[in-house]
């Protein structure tokens, strides 16, 4: 133990090493257990450069816009999505692919107090996130004859009550050995003025995940990315718990990054304007990477083409597939992703125990991001999709991104889907549905497949939902 101090000092945490020299007992083995799973080194560069060092983070390099698949749009485009198409069905046919959901936040912008998958969004059925998810995975394996391992990427936080949940819902019919969750690492919350370390209690570190960053890390943690290699996987798909449009492993996506030689690639939507808060793909210095929204100058957010679009126009859906080898070689010990900080409130123990519960930030959360992999890869692609057939996240409680806009877009594209297989679908004043529908994505993963399915006579009188008889728990 004392050696465990004195390298906590060396490292500049003089009140860390104070506060673990000052308890006894199992309180005492409890603080220095944590402390022992820290990088200190690590810790101490992040203090120095991102908190003590004034906050700022390196300005981005020159900036260009990012080369991209675009929407079809003619006979050639149409037979290039065909390719890729073709190709990333075989690979799924093969299963070379595993899906793997990022799943750590937890409901709390939304006024739900459980993890973000649980969160009920279907305007009809009421159904969660994690059974939408689970629903389109069950028809990806029925659809390609495949596996599809899924793996779901919790947090600390939300890590038992998610698993709870799976079991409560019988992995929503799904194989519970194809189901597999495993939890991201965490980060130590550091004061915002000194760079010490928090404690949430007198026995206790104030940790929080690490980021969307950490997925890399944390499979290779649990033996994952081995066990992917073992199965015969060459593809990572990654997507957002929060997207319940989201396509879960997309073959146009797998093929054009298999076609392409990619080591990551990426789905972007066209930006509904300048403004819009999300990060865009672009290239910086060369190489393609996810410029923050927060990072982009506005004479460069605003920036237009001769054709009236804007230039930086690539909004990032935070959906990629990552070739295993690259993950392998990213996680091996000479790569590394970078950390970010965010300036948070922090809930805390002071030294004499007390808790301190801020009224304004006081805390830096150090995070690392998936998409900051994408720089590192020599060769990325980056597809197009239609915003309004892939994209509908539940960020916020209300207006832009919220429950009520993404059941208003589940619904769109239910009607969309069901004129295009003829079925008449009464529409209000404004062309909206004028009644909710919910397609089960093991009825129908596209409008072609809808075509083939939908129950000859339908009439749409009310709300409805169209799938299986017995839809999943949850």
């Amino acid at each position: 133990m004392p050696d465990l101090v004195r390298r906590l000092r060396d490292h500049g945490q003089e009140r860390l090493a104070d506060a673990l020299d000052g308890l006894e007992g199992p309180a005492r083995a409890r603080l220095a257990a944590q402390v022992q799973a820290l990088d200190l080194g690590q810790i101490q560069g992040l203090v120095r450069d991102l908190v003590l060092g004034g906050g700022g983070e390196a300005a981005p390099g020159e900036l260009g816009p990012a080369e991209v698949v675009r929407l079809p749009r003619t006979d050639a485009d149409r037979d290039r999505e065909r390719r890729a198409r073709e190709a990333g069905e075989e690979a799924l046919r093969e299963g070379a692919v595993a899906a793997v959901l990022l799943a750590g936040g937890q409901g709390t912008r939304l006024g739900f107090a459980a993890p973000k998958g649980m969160f009920p969004f279907a305007p009809v059925s009421g159904r969660t996130l994690f059974a939408q998810h689970a629903a389109s995975v069950e028809a990806v394996r029925a659809r390609y004859g495949c596996d599809l391992p899924w793996y779901l990427m919790t947090s600390p936080q939300n890590d038992e009550d998610t698993r709870e949940f799976l079991a409560d819902c019988g992995s929503f019919g799904l194989p519970p050995d194809s189901v597999q969750p495993f939890v991201q690492g965490t980060m130590p919350a550091v004061d915002l003025r000194t760079g010490d370390i928090l404690r949430e209690a007198p026995d206790r570190l104030a940790l929080s995940p690490d980021g969307h960053g950490g997925l890399l890390a944390a499979l290779r943690r649990h033996g994952l990315l081995d066990e992917m290699r073992s199965r015969g996987i060459r593809v990572i798909y990654t997507f957002q718990v929060d997207n319940p449009l989201v396509r879960v492993a997309r073959p146009e996506l797998i093929g054009h990054h298999l076609l392409g030689g990619a080591q990551m690639s990426s789905v972007v939507v066209a930006k509904t304007g300048p403004s819009e808060r999300m990060g865009v793909v672009a290239t910086v210095d060369g190489r393609t990477a996810v410029v923050e929204y927060s990072d982009l100058p506005d004479e460069l957010a605003e920036a237009r083409e001769p054709d009236g679009g804007l230039r930086y126009w690539a909004g990032s859906i935070a959906v990629h597939c990552i070739d295993l080898a690259f993950a392998e070689r990213l996680t091996g010990g000479g790569l590394a992703l970078p950390f970010h900080r965010a300036v948070k409130k922090v809930r805390h123990v002071d030294d004499s125990g007390s808790v301190v519960d801020p009224a304004e930030p006081n805390a830096v959360k150090f995070e690392t991001f998936i998409f900051d992999a994408l720089p590192l890869a020599e060769r990325t692609v980056t597809v197009e999709a239609e915003r309004g057939e892939e994209f509908s996240p539940i960020k916020n409680a209300e207006g832009a991104d919220s429950p009520a806009s993404a059941a208003r877009d589940v619904a769109a594209r239910a009607a969309r889907w069901l004129a295009a297989a003829g079925v008449a679908v009464p529409r209000d004043p404004d062309g909206a549905p004028l009644h909710p529908v919910e397609i089960d994505p093991r009825l129908a993963l596209d409008p072609g497949e809808l075509a083939e399915r939908v129950p000859p006579g339908l009439v749409i009188g009310g709300p409805t939902i169209l799938g299986p008889e017995r839809l999943p728990r949850g």
